[in-house]
Protein backbone atom coordinates (compact mmCIF):
# COMPACT_ATOMS: atom_id res chain seq x y z
CA UNK A 1 0.00 0.00 0.00
CA UNK A 2 1.71 3.40 -0.50
CA UNK A 3 2.94 5.44 1.88
CA UNK A 4 1.67 8.90 2.35
CA UNK A 5 3.23 11.60 3.43
CA UNK A 6 4.29 12.15 7.15
CA UNK A 7 1.90 14.82 9.21
CA UNK A 8 4.72 15.42 11.65
CA UNK A 9 8.50 13.98 12.05
CA UNK A 10 8.30 11.00 14.05
CA UNK A 11 8.22 10.53 17.09
CA UNK A 12 5.62 13.16 17.75
CA UNK A 13 1.88 12.21 17.65
CA UNK A 14 -1.01 14.90 16.80
CA UNK A 15 -4.06 14.48 18.85
CA UNK A 16 -7.17 13.17 17.34
CA UNK A 17 -11.05 14.02 17.59
CA UNK A 18 -12.91 12.00 20.21
CA UNK A 19 -16.22 11.48 21.45
CA UNK A 20 -14.94 10.19 24.86
CA UNK A 21 -11.54 9.72 27.06
CA UNK A 22 -11.24 5.69 27.80
CA UNK A 23 -7.69 6.56 29.17
CA UNK A 24 -6.29 10.05 28.96
CA UNK A 25 -2.83 9.86 27.77
CA UNK A 26 -0.30 8.23 30.50
CA UNK A 27 3.00 6.45 30.38
CA UNK A 28 2.90 3.36 28.05
CA UNK A 29 4.62 1.56 31.31
CA UNK A 30 2.09 1.68 33.46
CA UNK A 31 -0.45 -0.06 30.92
CA UNK A 32 -0.74 -3.86 29.95
CA UNK A 33 -1.67 -3.32 26.32
CA UNK A 34 -3.46 -6.68 25.46
CA UNK A 35 -5.74 -6.58 28.92
CA UNK A 36 -6.87 -2.89 27.62
CA UNK A 37 -7.83 -4.31 24.40
CA UNK A 38 -9.88 -7.10 25.52
CA UNK A 39 -11.40 -4.64 28.02
CA UNK A 40 -12.88 -2.87 25.05
CA UNK A 41 -15.34 -5.79 24.56
CA UNK A 42 -16.38 -6.11 28.02
CA UNK A 43 -18.30 -4.93 31.05
CA UNK A 44 -19.70 -1.67 29.05
CA UNK A 45 -23.62 -1.41 27.65
CA UNK A 46 -22.13 -1.47 23.77
CA UNK A 47 -18.50 -2.87 22.68
CA UNK A 48 -16.42 0.11 22.08
CA UNK A 49 -15.57 1.88 18.90
CA UNK A 50 -12.47 3.81 19.10
CA UNK A 51 -8.56 3.65 18.91
CA UNK A 52 -5.65 3.15 20.51
CA UNK A 53 -2.92 5.73 20.19
CA UNK A 54 0.88 4.80 21.10
CA UNK A 55 3.80 6.61 20.89
CA UNK A 56 7.11 5.06 20.87
CA UNK A 57 10.59 6.95 20.32
CA UNK A 58 10.94 5.59 16.42
CA UNK A 59 7.19 5.30 15.10
CA UNK A 60 3.50 6.01 16.40
CA UNK A 61 1.35 3.09 16.40
CA UNK A 62 -2.70 3.47 15.98
CA UNK A 63 -5.27 0.65 16.61
CA UNK A 64 -8.42 0.93 15.47
CA UNK A 65 -11.56 -0.82 17.28
CA UNK A 66 -15.02 -1.27 15.80
CA UNK A 67 -17.77 -2.63 18.44
CA UNK A 68 -15.27 -3.43 20.87
CA UNK A 69 -12.84 -5.46 18.81
CA UNK A 70 -9.76 -4.87 16.85
CA UNK A 71 -10.01 -4.19 13.46
CA UNK A 72 -7.09 -2.57 11.66
CA UNK A 73 -3.49 -0.95 12.52
CA UNK A 74 -1.49 2.05 11.07
CA UNK A 75 2.31 2.87 11.89
CA UNK A 76 3.98 6.03 11.07
CA UNK A 77 7.28 6.76 11.24
CA UNK A 78 10.94 7.74 9.42
CA UNK A 79 9.61 5.76 6.25
CA UNK A 80 6.05 7.54 5.93
CA UNK A 81 2.69 6.48 7.32
CA UNK A 82 0.90 2.64 6.14
CA UNK A 83 -1.37 0.27 7.33
CA UNK A 84 0.21 -2.67 9.54
CA UNK A 85 -0.84 -5.98 10.01
CA UNK A 86 -2.69 -6.07 13.93
CA UNK A 87 0.42 -8.87 15.13
CA UNK A 88 3.09 -6.39 13.25
CA UNK A 89 1.57 -3.62 15.14
CA UNK A 90 1.46 -5.11 18.55
CA UNK A 91 5.00 -6.31 18.13
CA UNK A 92 6.31 -2.90 18.03
CA UNK A 93 4.98 -2.09 21.40
CA UNK A 94 7.23 -3.53 24.05
CA UNK A 95 5.86 -5.76 27.07
CA UNK A 96 7.94 -4.05 29.21
CA UNK A 97 8.15 -0.09 27.96
CA UNK A 98 10.99 1.70 29.50
CA UNK A 99 9.42 5.15 27.12
CA UNK A 100 6.39 5.75 25.17
CA UNK A 101 3.37 7.02 26.13
CA UNK A 102 -0.84 5.83 25.10
CA UNK A 103 -3.92 6.99 25.05
CA UNK A 104 -7.62 5.15 24.37
CA UNK A 105 -10.22 7.42 23.27
CA UNK A 106 -13.67 6.07 22.07
CA UNK A 107 -14.89 7.67 18.21
CA UNK A 108 -17.53 7.59 15.66
CA UNK A 109 -16.77 4.69 12.97
CA UNK A 110 -17.01 7.15 10.15
CA UNK A 111 -13.97 9.08 11.90
CA UNK A 112 -11.95 5.74 12.45
CA UNK A 113 -11.90 5.70 8.56
CA UNK A 114 -10.77 9.26 7.73
CA UNK A 115 -8.12 8.55 10.25
CA UNK A 116 -7.14 5.08 8.50
CA UNK A 117 -6.94 6.46 5.21
CA UNK A 118 -4.86 9.45 6.19
CA UNK A 119 -2.45 7.33 7.78
CA UNK A 120 -2.28 4.66 5.17
CA UNK A 121 -2.97 5.90 1.47
CA UNK A 122 -1.31 8.78 -0.05
CA UNK A 123 -3.49 12.35 -0.16
CA UNK A 124 -4.66 13.69 -3.40
CA UNK A 125 -2.62 16.80 -4.75
CA UNK A 126 -4.22 19.94 -4.71
CA UNK A 127 -4.60 22.07 -7.73
CA UNK A 128 -1.29 24.62 -8.46
CA UNK A 129 -4.24 27.46 -8.55
CA UNK A 130 -5.80 26.89 -5.29
CA UNK A 131 -4.54 27.83 -1.95
CA UNK A 132 -5.73 24.87 0.43
CA UNK A 133 -5.06 27.12 3.42
CA UNK A 134 -7.40 29.71 3.01
CA UNK A 135 -10.52 28.86 3.79
CA UNK A 136 -12.15 31.57 1.76
CA UNK A 137 -10.38 30.20 -1.47
CA UNK A 138 -10.88 26.12 -0.34
CA UNK A 139 -14.53 25.67 0.53
CA UNK A 140 -15.67 27.47 -2.87
CA UNK A 141 -13.22 25.26 -4.69
CA UNK A 142 -14.96 22.38 -3.10
CA UNK A 143 -18.41 23.56 -3.69
CA UNK A 144 -17.90 24.46 -7.10
CA UNK A 145 -16.30 20.73 -8.15
CA UNK A 146 -18.95 18.95 -5.99
CA UNK A 147 -15.86 17.45 -4.17
CA UNK A 148 -17.18 13.72 -2.29
CA UNK A 149 -14.07 13.21 0.31
CA UNK A 150 -12.23 13.57 3.38
CA UNK A 151 -9.66 16.48 4.42
CA UNK A 152 -7.46 16.23 6.96
CA UNK A 153 -6.38 19.59 8.60
CA UNK A 154 -3.38 19.30 10.66
CA UNK A 155 -3.08 22.52 13.08
CA UNK A 156 -1.84 23.40 16.59
CA UNK A 157 -0.74 19.55 16.31
CA UNK A 158 -3.93 17.97 16.24
CA UNK A 159 -5.52 16.25 13.47
CA UNK A 160 -8.93 17.04 12.42
CA UNK A 161 -11.28 15.39 10.04
CA UNK A 162 -14.17 16.92 7.53
CA UNK A 163 -16.15 14.74 5.60
CA UNK A 164 -17.62 16.64 2.19
CA UNK A 165 -21.08 15.44 -0.05
CA UNK A 166 -21.41 17.20 -3.18
CA UNK A 167 -18.67 20.06 -1.84
CA UNK A 168 -20.39 20.53 1.45
CA UNK A 169 -19.35 19.87 4.66
CA UNK A 170 -21.38 16.25 5.87
CA UNK A 171 -19.05 15.98 9.02
CA UNK A 172 -16.70 16.92 10.95
CA UNK A 173 -14.42 16.08 13.62
CA UNK A 174 -13.07 18.35 15.64
CA UNK A 175 -10.37 18.98 18.59
CA UNK A 176 -11.10 21.40 20.64
CA UNK A 177 -14.48 22.43 22.91
CA UNK A 178 -17.52 22.01 20.70
CA UNK A 179 -18.73 25.54 20.76
CA UNK A 180 -20.60 27.52 17.68
CA UNK A 181 -21.72 26.06 14.60
CA UNK A 182 -19.29 23.38 12.59
CA UNK A 183 -18.29 26.17 9.45
CA UNK A 184 -17.31 28.25 12.34
CA UNK A 185 -15.08 25.66 14.20
CA UNK A 186 -13.53 24.62 10.80
CA UNK A 187 -12.75 28.24 10.27
CA UNK A 188 -11.59 28.94 13.90
CA UNK A 189 -8.92 25.70 13.00
CA UNK A 190 -7.59 28.60 10.38
CA UNK A 191 -7.03 31.42 11.99
CA UNK A 192 -4.53 29.94 14.03
CA UNK A 193 -4.35 32.99 15.78
CA UNK A 194 -2.00 35.02 13.79
CA UNK A 195 0.05 31.84 12.73
CA UNK A 196 -1.45 30.91 9.43
CA UNK A 197 1.53 29.52 8.36
CA UNK A 198 1.41 26.40 10.40
CA UNK A 199 -1.27 24.63 8.98
CA UNK A 200 -1.50 21.75 6.66
CA UNK A 201 -4.54 20.55 4.73
CA UNK A 202 -5.00 17.08 2.93
CA UNK A 203 -7.78 15.14 1.15
CA UNK A 204 -8.52 11.85 0.20
CA UNK A 205 -11.82 10.94 -2.12
CA UNK A 206 -14.80 9.67 -0.90
CA UNK A 207 -13.67 7.75 2.43
CA UNK A 208 -15.10 4.43 2.56
CA UNK A 209 -15.69 2.05 6.37
CA UNK A 210 -12.76 1.02 8.20
CA UNK A 211 -11.50 -1.57 7.12
CA UNK A 212 -11.41 -4.66 9.29
CA UNK A 213 -8.21 -7.21 8.62
CA UNK A 214 -8.83 -10.90 8.14
CA UNK A 215 -8.80 -12.80 11.49
CA UNK A 216 -5.99 -14.67 12.21
CA UNK A 217 -7.74 -17.87 12.14
CA UNK A 218 -8.81 -17.77 8.29
CA UNK A 219 -4.98 -16.33 6.98
CA UNK A 220 -3.92 -19.79 8.99
CA UNK A 221 -6.46 -21.56 7.78
CA UNK A 222 -5.82 -20.48 4.05
CA UNK A 223 -1.67 -20.99 4.88
CA UNK A 224 -2.87 -24.46 5.72
CA UNK A 225 -5.33 -25.17 2.66
CA UNK A 226 -2.59 -23.51 -0.11
CA UNK A 227 0.07 -25.77 1.64
CA UNK A 228 -1.88 -28.85 1.52
CA UNK A 229 -2.92 -28.85 -1.79
CA UNK A 230 0.21 -28.42 -3.13
CA UNK A 231 1.34 -31.38 -1.26
CA UNK A 232 -2.01 -33.50 -2.71
CA UNK A 233 -0.92 -32.34 -6.07
CA UNK A 234 2.94 -33.85 -5.56
CA UNK A 235 1.11 -36.61 -4.10
CA UNK A 236 -0.82 -37.60 -7.16
CA UNK A 237 1.88 -37.01 -9.51
CA UNK A 238 2.88 -33.75 -10.07
CA UNK A 239 6.23 -33.47 -8.56
CA UNK A 240 6.35 -29.91 -10.08
CA UNK A 241 3.54 -28.52 -8.15
CA UNK A 242 5.52 -26.03 -5.85
CA UNK A 243 7.67 -25.05 -8.53
CA UNK A 244 3.87 -24.13 -9.94
CA UNK A 245 2.08 -23.00 -7.34
CA UNK A 246 5.00 -20.35 -6.82
CA UNK A 247 5.26 -19.01 -10.89
CA UNK A 248 1.67 -18.68 -10.21
CA UNK A 249 1.73 -16.57 -7.08
CA UNK A 250 4.47 -14.69 -8.42
CA UNK A 251 2.74 -13.85 -11.67
CA UNK A 252 -0.88 -12.67 -9.58
CA UNK A 253 1.07 -10.37 -6.92
CA UNK A 254 1.00 -6.97 -9.36
CA UNK A 255 -3.06 -7.85 -8.92
CA UNK A 256 -3.68 -10.41 -5.34
CA UNK A 257 -1.36 -8.64 -3.10
CA UNK A 258 -1.77 -10.31 -0.10
CA UNK A 259 -0.11 -13.14 -1.79
CA UNK A 260 3.11 -11.72 -0.96
CA UNK A 261 2.55 -12.54 2.71
CA UNK A 262 1.90 -16.83 1.57
CA UNK A 263 4.06 -19.40 0.39
CA UNK A 264 3.51 -22.90 -1.30
CA UNK A 265 5.27 -24.76 1.07
CA UNK A 266 2.72 -23.10 4.32
CA UNK A 267 5.46 -21.18 5.85
CA UNK A 268 4.46 -17.72 7.34
CA UNK A 269 6.42 -15.28 5.18
CA UNK A 270 4.53 -12.19 7.26
CA UNK A 271 0.85 -11.27 8.08
CA UNK A 272 -1.33 -10.09 5.29
CA UNK A 273 -2.75 -6.38 4.76
CA UNK A 274 -6.39 -7.25 3.76
CA UNK A 275 -9.61 -7.59 4.85
CA UNK A 276 -11.29 -10.93 4.11
CA UNK A 277 -12.92 -10.15 0.96
CA UNK A 278 -9.40 -9.31 -0.86
CA UNK A 279 -7.94 -11.75 1.25
CA UNK A 280 -10.13 -14.60 -0.24
CA UNK A 281 -10.50 -13.39 -3.65
CA UNK A 282 -6.46 -13.55 -3.85
CA UNK A 283 -6.54 -17.06 -2.43
CA UNK A 284 -9.21 -17.93 -4.63
CA UNK A 285 -6.99 -16.67 -7.94
CA UNK A 286 -4.13 -18.73 -7.08
CA UNK A 287 -6.25 -21.38 -6.06
CA UNK A 288 -7.70 -21.73 -9.58
CA UNK A 289 -4.66 -20.85 -11.16
CA UNK A 290 -3.00 -23.71 -9.70
CA UNK A 291 -5.53 -25.97 -10.08
CA UNK A 292 -5.93 -25.72 -13.53
CA UNK A 293 -2.26 -26.23 -14.59
CA UNK A 294 -1.57 -28.97 -12.41
CA UNK A 295 -3.87 -31.96 -12.39
CA UNK A 296 -5.37 -33.86 -15.49
CA UNK A 297 -9.25 -33.19 -15.04
CA UNK A 298 -9.85 -36.48 -16.95
CA UNK A 299 -8.46 -38.24 -13.83
CA UNK A 300 -8.61 -35.99 -11.02
CA UNK A 301 -11.84 -33.84 -10.00
CA UNK A 302 -11.18 -30.27 -8.75
CA UNK A 303 -14.31 -30.63 -6.87
CA UNK A 304 -13.36 -33.94 -5.12
CA UNK A 305 -10.01 -32.56 -4.39
CA UNK A 306 -10.97 -29.26 -2.94
CA UNK A 307 -14.29 -30.98 -0.66
CA UNK A 308 -12.01 -33.25 1.02
CA UNK A 309 -8.81 -30.25 1.77
CA UNK A 310 -11.20 -28.08 3.25
CA UNK A 311 -14.15 -30.23 4.88
CA UNK A 312 -13.03 -29.91 7.93
CA UNK A 313 -13.26 -25.77 7.78
CA UNK A 314 -16.11 -25.61 5.29
CA UNK A 315 -17.85 -23.45 7.39
CA UNK A 316 -15.32 -20.97 8.07
CA UNK A 317 -14.29 -20.89 4.09
CA UNK A 318 -18.07 -20.83 2.87
CA UNK A 319 -18.65 -17.74 5.04
CA UNK A 320 -15.45 -16.32 3.80
CA UNK A 321 -16.61 -16.40 0.14
CA UNK A 322 -14.22 -18.92 -1.17
CA UNK A 323 -16.76 -21.11 -2.46
CA UNK A 324 -18.26 -18.55 -4.74
CA UNK A 325 -15.28 -17.59 -6.24
CA UNK A 326 -14.75 -21.07 -7.83
CA UNK A 327 -15.43 -22.20 -11.05
CA UNK A 328 -16.24 -25.82 -9.67
CA UNK A 329 -19.21 -26.47 -7.52
CA UNK A 330 -17.76 -27.46 -4.36
CA UNK A 331 -20.65 -28.52 -1.96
Amino acid sequence: MPHSRLAHPAPVTPRFPFSRVLLARTRLAYVHLPNLLNDAKRDRSARISGYVAISLPEESVIIYLLGGEVANATVRDAKGARAVAIASALQLVPEEAEYGEICFHEAEPEQLGCMFVAQSRAADPWPSDIKATDPAALFPYLSATTYDGTLEILAHESANYVTLRDGNIANAYLTGAPHGTVPERVNKLFAREGRGGDIRVLRWPAPTLLPVQAPAALVQAYRELTAGLVQRLVAAGSESAPALAEQARQKLLSTHPSLDAFSGTGRAVKQPVADTQALTADIAAWIRDLVWVSIDHEEQSPVALLKELTWERRHMFQSAGLFDQMPWKVM
